[in-house]
């Protein structure tokens, strides 16, 4: 039996801070991704992380931030259009 994951769930970060967004904005299964020049926070769902179009952005996300964040963040290094893109065509598999 197959099920559905919904989409992405966009939330604007209130606070510059990234850091002190709380853990409990995210649900359970989902995590809080920065997107752009403007920092939009994405939650996603966790399982996006196995698929191979999500490692790419992951992988270029490494080579130009490495792993140390001090703002706590995980930040993807591209635009809100090609972020919403990629996520949409991770939604039909």
């Amino acid at each position: 039996m197959g099920f559905r994951l919904p989409g992405i769930i966009r939330k604007a970060s209130s606070t510059p801070n990234r850091a002190a967004s709380k853990a409990v904005d995210v649900p359970k299964g989902y995590l809080a991704v920065y997107v752009g020049e403007e920092q939009k926070r994405y939650v996603i769902p966790v399982s996006y992380l196995n698929q191979q179009l999500f490692q790419d952005l992951l992988s270029q996300a490494e080579e130009e931030f490495g792993y140390d964040h001090p703002t706590g963040g995980l930040t993807i290094p591209c635009t809100e259009d090609v972020f919403q893109h990629i996520t949409s065509r991770l939604n039909e598999l």
